[in-house]
């Protein structure tokens, strides 16, 4: 079954089960994926787009993109959004947030809808291969992560440059997509992701994705979304960068817990292997 059909169609329950090694596993790679898993940015890529015409293109974009998510988180997931009012306390700062990894469609538009600004999202440089939207991710906010020490370095610059500007970084830390999964994985690369709010002195909030059973049928057993926001998180300026790091990684990573419990349906049934 292709990845997309998962999220588009409903699946009879006793398909509806997914078996993984470790939490680090992608149990839904498809040949697509492998495929591309080496892809290389193109030499001298533009992790922020040039020129009046780009910048015009990527804000027009950008709007689009904003508006058909509305339609598409409200109507087809039924998405109900709480605790947005709390980004409210990084008036005039950048911010990084932190979301669960569990829907590719969602997890393009829901930040967008979430945040109270700009939004700019970490991907990765397969993603830019991905038939149809992967062209217009670097004007609609993709941050793809560089492979060789130059993109590497300009990579950061853009993600630091974009939050000075007051943007949202946003960062899914389980790093691989697990299909409405309704717990939090622990972070593959523990806290090095938090370095961005460390050295920024920004806060850190989290967006919690949450399943439950539809009032209506219209899409089979496909399940609803609740998300959550939380936070701020701030860096101690009295405490070192390693100290930071650790401590915002804890405080998100519970947060993510505590609110992924609000979950009350479990659409596929995870199994270890």
């Amino acid at each position: 079954m292709a990845k997309a059909e998962l999220f588009q169609k409903d699946i009879p329950k006793q398909e509806r089960v997914i078996y993984y090694e470790n939490e680090t596993d992608d149990p839904i790679q498809t040949k697509e994926q492998e495929k591309h898993e080496e892809v290389r940015l193109p030499e001298g890529y533009e992790f922020i787009p040039k020129g009046p015409f780009k910048k015009i293109y990527s804000a027009v974009l950008y709007r689009i993109f904003k508006l058909f998510g509305q339609y598409y988180e409200r109507g087809y997931w039924q998405a109900k959004f709480y605790g947005r009012e709390k980004l409210k306390k990084a008036k005039g700062k950048g911010y990084v947030l932190y979301c669960n990894h569990t829907n590719p469609f969602h997890d393009v538009f829901g930040p967008a809808l979430a945040a109270n600004r700009r939004i700019f999202t970490i991907i990765s440089p397969v993603n830019l291969k991905v038939p149809g939207i992967g062209k217009f991710l670097p004007y609609i906010g993709g941050l793809p992560l560089g492979k060789t020490t130059e993109e590497k370095k300009a990579f950061h610059e853009a993600a630091d440059k974009r939050l000075k500007q007051g943007n949202c970084l946003v960062i899914y830390p389980e790093a691989h997509l697990w299909p409405y999964y309704t717990g939090i994985r622990k972070f593959p690369a523990g806290d090095r992701s938090f370095t961005y709010a460390v050295r920024n002195n920004l806060p850190v909030f989290t967006m919690i994705t949450t399943y439950h059973k539809r009032k209506d049928n219209k899409r089979g057993e496909l399940p609803r979304m609740d998300i959550y926001v939380d936070g701020p998180f701030f860096p101690d300026p009295k405490k070192s960068e390693d100290e930071n790091r650790a401590e915002l990684a804890k405080k998100a990573y519970d947060s993510m817990v505590k609110y992924s419990k609000k979950s009350s349906y479990n659409y596929f049934e995870y199994k270890k292997k």
